[in-house]
C-alpha cells in the first residue's frame, strides 16, 4: 500500500470530460473569438452594414448562449452517470485550503464576471440595435425599402422608427415585439402585402408618441405659403397661389381658438368623432362633436342610415390629417413640379412638364426597367435636344425616391389628408353633405377662406397684386363645381 495517498481525497475526473461538454466548450470558445473579430470588423469599418451588427449582438450571444447549455447538459449527464460508482463522491467537496480548488473558484468567479458584463453589454446593444432605423429599414430590404426610403426624405429623417411606431413604456415595447414576430414570419415564407397595407390597424395612439415632440398646447397662428405649379401646356405656364393658413391653436391658454384654426380639431376641450365605411378611412358620412360645455352635435350624409351600434367609432387625432408624417410619396406631378422650380429640370423645354409625369407613371416591373424606361421615353420624345440629357437623370432620382415596383408602392396607394388636391383630404368631412337631423346645421364646405385666405394667385405681376382679406379662388382654364380630387389624381 502507498502511504504517500493516504489520507488524501480520491481523484474527482472532471465532469466536463465528455463529447457534450467539449463540443459546448468548442461552441463558446468559438462565439467568443467571432464576438470579438466581428466587434472590432463594427469598430474600424467605414461603411455601415446591419447585418454586422446582427451577427455581432444577436447571433454570436446565441450561439455563446447556446454552448453554455450545451456543456451544463454535459456536465448534469455525466455526474447522473456517476452516480453510485465508486468514483462519484457523494458531495461536492471545496477546500480553500487547498491550491487546486482556489484556482478553480477563482477561475469560476472571474469567468462568470466577464459572462455577466459580456451579457448586459450585448443584451443593451441588442435592444439599441433593435430600435435603430438601420434594423428596421436595412434588415428586411427588399420589404422595407420604400419605407426606409421615404423616412430618409421625409420631415422625420432624425427621428428613429421606434420613437413613433413603439414609443415608451414597456406594454408597447411588448407589443411591438409580438407584432414583429408575425412580421419575420411574413417576411420568410412571403406572406406580407405588396403594398404594405396602411393604416396600421394597432399604431399606439398619437397623443401618446406625437405630443413626445409635439407640444399640444403650442399656439402656431397663421403660417404665409406659396404653391408654385407648372401648367401642362407647350410652355410649361407658371401658376402661383399665396396662402395665409390659419392653423391656429388647440388650447385656449395659448391663443384664441374660437371656430376658426384647423388645429380647432384637436383642441382640448373638443372630442370630434367619426365612423370611416372603408379601411383607407377616406370615407366618412357620420360625425359626432362634443364641444367643451358637453354639447352634442351629430351630422351625417343623407345615404347614411346604418346602425352605429355596430360600427367602430373612432375618436380624432393627430395621425386623421397627418396619416403620412414620415412615409410621403410624392405625386409625379407635385414632384416635377418642385424639380422645375428648383430649375432641376429645365422649364423652357416645350411639354416637358407633361412628358415627364407621364414616363414617371409608366409600368415598370423594376427599377432597372424604369431607369432604362424613363430615359428611352424621354429621349425618343426629345431626340435633336440635347437639354433632355440634364433631364433624364431627375426624373428617374424622382422615381427611384417615390416608386418601388417591386412592393407596388407609390403614391396612388397611400392616401394624403393633408389638403384636399389629390386626395379627398379636408373634404372627407367638409363636402357640404354632412347635416344634423333637422338638417338646420351643416359642416362647412366649398369655403375656400374658411381654413385658409388666398392673397394673392396668378402669375407675373399678378401676385404683387395682395389682397389682405382674401380673393376669390380663380382656377385656370374656367371655374368647375368639382372637388380638387376629382380631376387632380397626381398623375397626367
Amino acid at each position: 500500500m502507498n502511504t504517500e495517498n493516504a489520507g488524501k481525497p480520491p481523484h474527482r475526473p472532471s465532469l466536463l470530460q465528455n463529447w457534450i461538454s467539449l463540443t459546448g466548450l468548442v461552441v463558446v470558445i468559438g462565439g467568443l473569438f467571432s464576438f470579438f473579430m466581428l466587434l472590432m470588423l463594427d469598430a474600424v469599418a467605414h461603411f455601415s452594414n446591419p447585418y454586422i451588427s446582427i451577427l455581432t449582438w444577436m447571433v454570436t450571444p446565441a450561439f455563446l448562449v447556446f454552448g453554455f447549455i450545451l456543456t451544463l447538459i454535459g456536465v448534469l449527464r455525466t455526474r447522473h452517470k456517476r452516480v453510485g460508482s465508486a468514483s462519484m463522491v457523494s458531495a461536492v467537496q471545496i477546500d480553500l485550503s487547498r491550491p487546486r480548488d482556489r484556482r478553480i473558484l477563482v477561475a469560476f468567479v472571474i469567468g462568470s464576471l466577464l459572462f455577466i458584463m459580456l451579457a448586459a453589454v450585448g443584451s443593451y446593444n441588442s435592444f439599441n440595435f433593435t430600435e435603430s432605423v438601420q434594423f428596421c429599414g436595412e434588415t428586411c430590404h427588399g420589404v422595407m425599402k420604400p419605407e426606409l426610403t421615404t423616412h430618409d426624405h421625409g420631415p422625420h429623417a432624425r427621428v428613429a422608427c421606434a420613437a413613433c411606431h413603439v414609443g415608451p413604456g414597456v406594454n408597447w415595447f411588448v407589443r411591438s415585439k409580438l407584432s414583429g414576430s408575425y412580421q419575420v414570419y411574413s417576411v420568410l415564407f412571403n406572406k406580407y402585402p405588396r403594398p404594405i397595407t396602411t393604416p396600421i390597424k394597432n399604431l399606439r395612439p398619437a397623443r401618446e408618441t406625437c405630443e413626445e415632440c409635439h407640444w399640444p398646447q403650442k399656439f402656431s397662428g397663421n403660417l404665409d405659403r406659396t404653391y408654385n405649379y407648372f401648367q401642362n401646356d407647350a410652355s410649361n405656364s407658371p401658376y402661383s397661389i399665396r396662402l395665409s393658413i390659419k392653423i391656429g391653436g388647440a388650447d385656449p391658454s395659448s391663443g384664441p381658438v374660437g371656430g376658426s384654426g384647423i388645429h380647432w380639431h384637436m383642441m382640448v376641450g373638443n372630442q370630434v368623432e367619426y365612423i370611416a365605411t372603408d379601411a383607407a378611412r377616406q370615407k366618412i358620412p357620420w360625425v359626432r362633436i362634443t364641444d367643451s360645455q358637453g354639447v352634442v352635435t351629430v351630422y351625417h350624409t343623407p345615404k347614411f342610415t346604418n346602425d352605429i351600434s355596430k360600427m367602430e367609432i373612432r375618436k380624432m387625432d393627430c395621425m386623421d390629417c397627418h396619416n403620412r408624417p414620415s412615409h410621403r410619396y410624392v405625386s409625379p406631378d407635385k414632384a416635377v413640379n418642385l424639380a422645375m422650380e428648383l430649375d432641376q429640370i429645365d422649364r423652357t423645354i416645350p411639354w416637358i412638364k407633361t412628358n415627364a409625369v407621364y414616363v414617371l407613371t409608366r409600368s415598370f416591373k423594376t427599377d432597372e426597367e424604369a431607369r432604362d424606361g424613363i430615359a428611352t421615353l424621354l429621349t425618343q420624345r426629345y431626340p435633336s435636344d440635347p437639354r433632355i440629357r440634364q433631364v433624364i437623370p431627375v426624373v428617374q432620382q424622382i422615381y427611384r425616391d417615390n416608386f418601388f415596383p417591386q412592393m407596388k408602392a407609390n403614391w396612388s396607394v397611400y392616401p394624403d389628408n393633408i389638403g384636399h388636391m389629390i386626395w379627398p383630404g379636408c373634404f372627407r368631412c367638409h363636402d357640404g353633405n354632412h347635416k344634423t337631423e333637422d338638417g338646420q346645421r351643416t359642416i362647412k364646405a366649398n369655403d375656400c377662406n374658411a381654413c385658409h385666405t388666398i392673397l394673392a394667385q396668378g402669375s407675373g405681376a399678378e401676385l404683387q397684386q395682395m389682397t389682405p382679406g382674401g380673393q376669390p379662388f380663380k382656377h385656370t382654364g374656367g371655374d368647375y363645381d368639382l372637388s380638387c380630387s376629382d380631376c387632380h389624381t397626381g398623375g397626367p
